[in-house]
């Protein structure tokens, strides 16, 4: 007979626990979102600064003119002063895909949503072709500058020795080693994918100024653009400290830099051109109406 009473309880229980349970998972998804709108505010007002941008490319100067010099006040065994370290292998190595992947569904999300047009994604989207097209070209321009500068070595117990190999496939091809003038492929590809994402992500904040759709994944997907911008940050500062010689990383940079100032600081101005990030996406009619 006190059966019946005892099933009520734990039902009762269960329900209370049950409920308990959804009450704390709407809390978290409230915090959540709520970090999650906190934080892309922030890093939109932070990114869209003019007079930041200006700075991060004194930042980025300055991480690779003096970062080499850290090395001496740096453990050389850590993770990090490897070549076959995770970040380098999985990151590094693939930088302008990981960039592309994240980057590219950024720029999507935000042209289609403030124009709708198909055409107008398509040419915002363009610049990371140009981009491909660049990195693609100065790969081939290092490893030609490294194919007129080098010499073949044979390394032996003794040292390395000189051999009159005209080129570097009959070089390696002998067994041997071509040494030349190797430009810092990777500082160079940190360094551009830096002061690209920068300039692609600044444009969030004049959406969001202009009160277009900017939803929980819209947001998301900023942030991680933000998260990955930062770790190239770190991942150039590694790599200046670490690897290469002084004047291939200081070249590497420097061409990363001028390759930027070729098309978003003067070819994309152009109307014959991709366009700069955010053009034509926030009519001045629809600001004019905001602001009165």
């Amino acid at each position: 007979m006190e059966r019946g009473p005892m099933v009520g309880a734990g039902l009762g229980a269960r329900a209370r626990v049950r409920a308990l349970l959804g009450c704390l998972v709407k809390v978290l998804l409230w915090v959540a979102s709520a970090l999650l709108y906190f934080g892309s505010e922030q890093a939109a007002r932070l990114l869209g600064s003019p007079c930041l941008r200006r700075l991060y490319h004194a930042w980025l100067a300055a991480v690779v003119i003096f970062g080499p010099l850290l090395q001496f006040h740096v453990n050389s065994r850590t993770i990090f002063a490897s070549h076959g370290n995770f970040f380098n292998i999985k990151f590094v190595n693939s930088a302008w895909g990981w960039t592309c992947t994240f980057l590219g569904g950024f720029v999507l999300l935000v042209v289609f949503l403030a124009t709708r047009r198909v055409a107008v994604t398509a040419r915002h989207l363009s610049r990371l072709v140009v981009g491909a097209a660049v990195w693609r070209g100065a790969g081939r321009a290092f490893l030609l500058i490294e194919d007129l500068t080098g010499s073949c070595f044979e390394p032996l117990p003794q040292g390395l020795l000189l051999h009159e190999l005209p080129d570097r496939r009959s070089c390696l091809a002998a067994g041997h080693q071509w040494r030349g003038y190797t430009v810092s492929s990777h500082t160079f590809l940190l360094t551009f994918c830096c002061l690209l994402m920068a300039e692609e992500a600044a444009v969030f904040a004049k959406y969001l100024a202009h009160g277009l759709p900017a939803g929980a994944p819209l947001r998301l997907v900023f942030l991680l653009n933000v998260l990955l911008l930062g770790l190239w940050n770190f991942l150039l500062l590694c790599t200046v400290i670490y690897f290469h010689q002084y004047t291939h990383k200081v070249v590497g940079a420097a061409v990363g830099t001028f390759a930027w100032y070729l098309t978003y600081g003067s070819w994309y101005h152009q109307p014959w051109s991709p366009g700069i990030p955010g053009h034509g996406l926030f009519p001045r009619s629809r600001s004019i109406r905001k602001h009165n």
